[in-house]
């Protein structure tokens, strides 16, 4: 008994030990999963509030074209707003997320039709992932409502937004994104100056030259006349609103909590482009025309911002104030540009989105810098012409697929079911014609001449 009773003193100690040392083996194991559970929580939480964000952004473009135009088409170019996100939703849940992010080769991908054995492409579940990129191709899709709007037929461009989301967008999104091409040879955008708004831009260039301009825009020895829009305040709240979703948009697309100098980073960059673009935009249009035009000050701080969607994660505070005051005065010149033209462009969606678009994508190879994540340093910083080659390759290639795959589009539509509504609708506006109804009833806002 004695010999048992010391062994017992001498195990119980060690026995106790040993069941410690297991419990807390177990307890740090399980402690470290609910640690990972809860980053990748806090992950997925924020890449929904990105996604909330840029889906409020629709109310933003519905608000800045239904500004822009005028009142008789403001129902139209609203119900257009609203649908061609649902029909985005669609088209990108059933064929659009297999061709951007599915298993394929550089050009498209082949897997995930309906979200079928669909992977996400970051560290969140597929579906948050899902709706953050089903907010972008919304967004895209909606850009073409405002360079078209006042004489497009609705149902054309219900299905032209069908097409774009499901088949056009998701090609040049594998490129950049999905491990296609462009991404094999270290071209960067980082939230979509490429992939959202030069697809959406050269896409409402190519409609309205199709679609040709509304009534009484160019008088036939060329010069242009002044159609403005019926709601300044209107378009005002929209390009707020838009501001606003800029930082889902942008900040959002870090797709993760965990690098808070990187959001933080891509923020500032992000506000102060936007603000930049609005000073210079007013500027130039002050010096040029003599007054301050709020709508075109508006229309800068849109093009600052999309200008500094591609670069924002690349480039310092400071290249952003250049970014942001060169893409305001881009976008004064591209509206008097496109009047020579003789393209009507009503809110000035080509300018902001598709020459501020490619403009962002090139001057990462100006002022990006290798430590912040692109492949080689810009041009401004001694790293030669190499990244801005390849910024160059990727904004002409997706330029010419997006002008000649849209050109086909609308040259089809316009051949079968037409493009353009009646003279007489177009003057009698959208509202009544496409729609039977009006947005101010009881005014008598419609003319029967241009």
């Amino acid at each position: 008994m004695y010999i048992i009773r010391k062994m017992l003193k001498l195990l119980l100690p060690l026995t106790v030990v040993f069941c410690f040392g297991i419990f807390a083996e177990v307890a740090f194991a399980e402690g470290e999963t609910a640690i990972a559970d809860i980053v990748r929580g806090m992950d997925t939480f924020w890449v929904l509030l990105g996604a909330f964000l840029v889906f409020f952004m629709q109310a933003g473009f519905g608000m800045v074209e239904a500004g822009f135009i005028r009142a008789k088409n403001t129902c139209n170019i609203l119900t257009k707003n609203f649908l061609d996100y649902c029909m985005a939703s669609v088209g990108f849940f059933v064929f659009g997320y297999a061709i951007m992010f599915g298993v394929g080769n550089g050009f498209t991908g082949f897997s995930g039709f309906f979200l079928n054995g669909a992977e996400s492409g970051a560290d969140v579940p597929l579906y948050a992932f899902w709706l953050f990129q089903a907010a972008f191709c919304g967004a895209a899709a909606t850009i073409v409502a405002g360079g078209m709007a006042g004489r497009m037929k609705f149902v054309t461009y219900l299905i032209y937004s069908f097409i774009i989301s499901a088949f056009i967008y998701p090609v040049i999104g594998h490129w950049i994104w999905g491990g296609g091409w462009l991404a094999k040879l270290n071209f960067s955008d980082f939230a979509g100056s490429t992939v959202v708004h030069t697809v959406g831009g050269v896409a409402a260039l190519i409609g309205t030259i199709i679609l040709k301009p509304r009534e009484g825009k160019y008088n036939p020895d060329g010069t242009a006349n002044v159609i403005p829009g019926h709601s300044i305040p209107l378009a005002s709240l929209g390009v707020f609103i838009l501001w606003f979703g800029w930082f889902g948009f942008n900040a959002g697309s870090t797709l993760s909590v965990g690098n808070g100098d990187l959001i933080a980073r891509v923020a500032l960059n992000t506000n102060i482009a936007a603000a930049t673009g609005g000073i210079t935009a007013m500027l130039t249009v002050w010096k040029l025309f003599g007054k301050p035009d709020l709508s075109m000050a508006m229309n800068g701080a849109l093009a600052g911002l999309v200008a500094i969607t591609a670069p924002c994660a690349f480039v310092s505070p400071a290249a952003s104030i250049a970014i942001g005051a060169i893409g305001g005065v881009l976008v004064v010149f591209g509206v008097i540009l496109l009047d020579k033209m003789r393209i009507d462009d009503p809110v000035g969606a080509v300018p902001v989105h598709a020459l501020n678009g490619i403009w962002g994508t090139l001057a990462i190879g100006i002022f990006g810098r290798k430590a912040l994540g692109v492949a080689y340093e810009g041009l401004a910083y001694g790293g030669g012409f190499k990244q801005l080659g390849i910024q160059a390759l990727g904004s002409f290639s997706t330029v010419i697929f997006i002008f000649v795959t849209m050109g086909v589009v609308f040259k089809v539509l316009d051949m079968t079911i037409g493009l353009r509504v009646s003279r007489e609708e177009e003057l009698k506006g959208l509202d009544i014609g496409e729609h039977g109804m009006e947005s101010y009833a009881g005014f008598q806002i419609y003319t029967t001449e241009a």
